[in-house]
């Protein structure tokens, strides 16, 4: 059964190109995390400024593997901060983890 594991990122009203680049710079980081199945970042189509991060994952034992392994932080890491740097600014001015899994498929 897959798990599904949103975290919803509310940011500053303009902020959001911002946490779509480094969302992109830091692409493929969770890509060979075992049980991992899938990401989509969904950008507001109307004036939230709550942004989705969605995840899909075999197992919860594998989403907990990763949230724990030293991929995770690196992964949560800048660029400027992998290069020895200060840490941005952060985007989210508010963040929730949404669990789910999947009820009915078509």
């Amino acid at each position: 059964m897959t798990v599904i594991k949103i975290n919803a990122i509310t940011v500053e009203a303009g902020s959001g190109d911002e946490l779509a680049r480094r969302f992109t710079a830091r692409a493929g980081a969770v890509d060979d995390q075992e049980g991992f199945e899938g990401f989509e970042l969904l950008r507001p189509t109307d004036d939230r400024t709550t942004w989705l991060v969605l995840t899909r994952w075999r197992d919860e034992e594998s989403f907990d593997a990763w949230v724990s392994s030293p991929a995770f932080a690196h992964g949560h890491r800048s660029a400027a901060e992998r290069a020895g740097g200060d840490a941005p600014r952060p985007v989210g001015v508010h963040s929730e983890v949404w669990n789910y899994e999947t009820a009915v498929t078509n």
